[in-house]
């Protein structure tokens, strides 16, 4: 009796300091993507889908012209895609895959944004019978860029 009383104890103990430990690593909350796109667009509202599924909360906006957010967010011309999305200050342009967009919310590069140019088969939000590679590209506030990812 009393050794099972002291393997209960030990249990309730190590239960505690575990609860205490996950406590101490809570994730803060994922921030708001705000999204801007026209109300038609089925590819548009998948990658939302493929972002709420990854925990992002989405504001999303139908607009009239998508091109004036787009220019607003300083995503240069070459880059454009079908919708804009502002996060924590950083533009996202097009099919970008929500783990990419994490990623450069815990690096918080000195960059504008990120961007998946065009409409590329096999990108969050644009499955189908095709997986076509892809870059993800950054592009600083003068204009330069850069490949941040390749998929």
């Amino acid at each position: 009796m009393r050794r099972s009383l002291v393997v209960v104890v030990a249990l309730i103990a190590i239960a505690l300091s575990t609860t205490g430990a996950m406590a101490r690593h809570v994730v803060a909350p994922l921030p708001v993507v705000t999204v801007y796109k026209t109300a038609t667009c089925g590819c548009c509202a998948k990658w939302i889908d493929h972002l709420k599924a990854a925990g992002f909360p989405v504001e999303a906006h139908d607009v009239a012209d998508v091109s004036e957010y787009a220019a607003n967010a300083g995503v240069p011309t070459a880059l454009r895609s079908c919708h804009t999305a502002i996060v924590k200050g950083y533009a996202i342009e097009g099919h970008v895959p929500a783990d990419l967009i994490k990623r450069m919310l815990v690096e918080q590069p000195k960059i504008a944004g990120l961007a998946v140019p065009g409409m590329v088969m096999g990108s969050p939000g644009m499955e189908g019978n095709r997986q076509d590679s892809y870059d993800v590209v950054a592009w600083s506030k003068d204009g330069k860029t850069s490949v941040y990812a390749h998929r």
